[in-house]
């Protein structure tokens, strides 16, 4: 490995740690009730209703449950997300014969999007899974009648351990795999899209990270983009992480995907997508401009 490829991994690892962090900060609450609108449809009316009652049953703290883990998944999932994914653009540069990353099409930076998440989903998944349960504690004590103090991140994971064993913490994978490879695809592709049709005739399209509101534009663009390809697939991953716990062998992608349709309907699939893009715009538009802050500060040490 050259020295100039270590140096952009150890920015690309570092920006996008800085944007996952940010990006929590921004977004966790909308998650919160995006998880338990998922996985309990009929406790809520909708996004609003989820979100009064979380208040008001766990207080302002039941609205960041999880952050921790949270912050370990996105910082984790992000940080590797654009390690990956400055690879992958280095990689399709030269079989392209594109002298410069600039050369490379939006597709081409969509494609680098899905390999990138290929590799990230390995980090993501047992974060995702340990956030999952966190999320839903309340409503599933509520339904096995169990009482008492919640459980801590530690706690969550011995659990999990015990019951199934290291490998269930990767419980999930293959919906996880489902979601992020073609949600990725539509995420960096949104985002170059969005920062291209913003920039203005015989301009730079790198001056888009100048403006704060124009990054919080491509970033929620972004965002919305990939939620509303990747929903139904998250659904799937929420129900299985989460209600297949304690229970041996979890029930696999497609197998959960037709008992939702089946017993639920379509629209089910979608439920709390409403959350989730309104999240989208404070929470990417927070990770795009960390992201871009720190490759700009880092680029100039």
């Amino acid at each position: 490995m050259d020295l100039e490829n270590a140096k952009r991994m150890a920015t690309d690892f570092t920006a996008g740690a800085m944007g996952g962090t940010a990006c929590v900060f921004a977004g966790q609450p909308f998650d919160t009730i995006k998880v338990k609108m998922q996985t309990f449809p009929s406790m809520s009316k909708n996004a609003l209703d989820c979100g009064i009652k979380t208040f008001k049953q766990e207080g302002f703290k039941g609205l960041y449950a999880g952050t921790i883990p949270s912050l370990a998944a996105n910082i984790a999932e992000n940080s590797f997300l654009f390690l990956f994914y400055g690879q992958c653009l280095s990689l399709i540069k030269t079989l392209t014969g594109k002298k410069h990353e600039s050369e490379l099409t939006i597709f081409h930076n969509a494609c680098a999007g899905s390999g990138a998440a290929f590799f990230m989903s390995f980090v993501l998944c047992p974060a995702e899974l340990i956030k999952c349960r966190l999320q839903a504690q309340h409503q599933t004590n509520l339904i096995s009648g169990m009482a008492g103090p919640k459980s801590g991140v530690i706690d969550v994971t011995m659990q999990i351990i015990r019951n199934d064993g290291f490998q269930g913490l990767f419980r999930g994978m293959t919906a996880t795999w489902a979601r992020e490879v073609p949600g990725y695809f539509f995420f960096f592709g949104g985002y170059e899209f969005s920062r291209y049709m913003l920039t203005p005739s015989g301009g730079d399209v790198r001056d888009v990270v100048k403006s704060p509101l124009k990054m919080i534009l491509c970033g929620g663009f972004a965002g919305t983009c990939l939620w509303t390809a990747i929903f139904p697939a998250d659904v799937v991953k929420s129900r299985i992480q989460i209600l297949s716990s304690g229970k041996g062998k979890a029930p696999g992608f497609l197998e959960t995907l037709i008992l939702i349709f089946r017993t639920e309907g379509f629209r089910v699939l979608y439920r709390g997508l409403g959350p989730s893009i309104i999240r989208c715009f404070p929470a990417n538009g927070a990770l795009f401009m960390a992201y871009e802050g720190t490759q700009s500060l880092l680029k100039n040490v």
